[in-house]
């Protein structure tokens, strides 16, 4: 019988867990005396009291390796590959030593390196100098005169500029935009918005709102846009929606309210 060691419960051999609280049981083994099942970590037998812990008769003792010695032959030291300059010309070196060759060094004659294949390699290109000479005086250059930098910036700036204007078409007069706002309202005089395009004293003005169109200014490109006007903005005879914007093309016809009775051509240059 296997005891569980959680709650004392006594299951019958080979049982893996309790059968009481399924605690996993211990492993068992044999006993060598009388073979009866016991834990193997018991330390005597439960039936006859044997002693688990004395090594049985028949086991195999550990294997002792054979002590096997080699014989190492002691090292001989090579011979000599090269003499000294004092034992070659005194002759005092013994050539029946057995650690010497039995035949005399023989004195090898190194060559020369060739000092005109060398030169040859190593200057460089003859370069033709003339000596300078001390009383020969160097050319005076006469001073050159400097001219003024003339400003780039300004002039690129204002080949860059662009201008544009409006031209009425009815009364054939010139309108130029404000170059230094970026949005420019068109309308008539009021108290919430003051026009930058006046047309109230332009022929048939009372068909456009005090607050009628805005031209934006966008780097070199210009955008209209009616700002909910009483009688609408047309480009080139077609409507413009409120909240729409229209990108203004040299040549573009703009009119203010409905009739094309106030009218201007967008111009640039």
């Amino acid at each position: 019988m296997i005891v569980c060691p959680n709650c004392n419960h006594l299951n019958p051999d080979g049982a893996v867990q309790c059968e009481a609280c399924y605690t996993p049981l211990p492993a068992t083994t044999n006993c060598p005396s009388c073979g009866a099942t016991v834990q193997a970590d018991a330390a005597f037998c439960g039936q006859c009291g044997y002693n688990l812990h004395v090594t049985a008769p028949n086991t195999v003792a550990a294997t002792v390796a054979p002590d096997i010695s080699v014989e190492v032959p002691p090292l001989v030291h090579p011979d000599p590959l090269v003499y000294s300059q004092a034992e070659v010309t005194s002759g005092s070196t013994n050539y029946n030593s057995p650690n010497h060759s039995p035949l005399p060094p023989t004195q090898m004659s190194v060559p020369e390196p060739d000092v005109t294949s060398t030169q040859n390699i190593i200057s460089p290109p003859d370069v033709e100098t003339e000596p300078a000479s001390s009383e020969q005086e160097s050319p005076i250059t006469p001073p050159q005169t400097i001219q003024p930098i003339q400003p780039v910036a300004a002039s690129r700036t204002q080949l860059q500029q662009v201008t544009a204007r409006l031209v009425h078409v009815q009364t054939d007069r010139l309108v130029e935009l404000p170059q230094n706002l970026s949005v420019i309202h068109m309308g008539k005089p009021n108290d919430r918005i003051p026009p930058d395009i006046d047309v109230s004293g332009f022929p048939n003005s009372e068909i456009v709102s005090r607050i009628h169109a805005d031209i934006r200014a966008e780097g070199d490109a210009y955008y209209i846009e009616d700002v909910g006007s009483s009688n609408g903005t047309y480009i080139n005879n077609l409507p413009l929606l409120p909240g729409n914007r229209h990108r203004l093309r040299p040549g573009d016809r703009i009119s203010l309210g409905k009739g094309d009775m106030v009218t201007f051509l967008f111009q640039m240059s």
